[in-house]
């Protein structure tokens, strides 16, 4: 038995475009330091701040990323959680 993704072409429709230290939201005194990510390219490109060090929010990204695409491969929405069959 194979997984069914093995047999799907991977496609990089969300690609990490950047990773970059930035100030809290809000602007407010914050613990730690936070980041601002970009994934995807063009009109498909989604932003967020996550706090954390570096590796976490790297991490983090990285498999936001992964989920994407590989929903994007799979012939789901990008932007839902799941398909709703009918």
């Amino acid at each position: 038995m194979t997984d069914e993704t093995d047999d799907v072409p991977a496609v990089n429709k969300f690609p990490i475009t950047s990773i970059e230290k930035t100030d809290a939201p809000g602007g407010g005194e914050v613990d730690g330091e936070w980041y601002e990510y970009v994934i995807g390219k063009g009109s498909s490109s989604i932003k967020g701040k996550r706090s954390g060090t570096l590796k976490a929010v790297t991490e983090y990204v990285e498999e936001y990323a992964e989920n994407l695409n590989q929903r994007s491969t799979l012939g789901y929405s990008s932007y839902a959680a799941r398909k709703v069959q009918k």
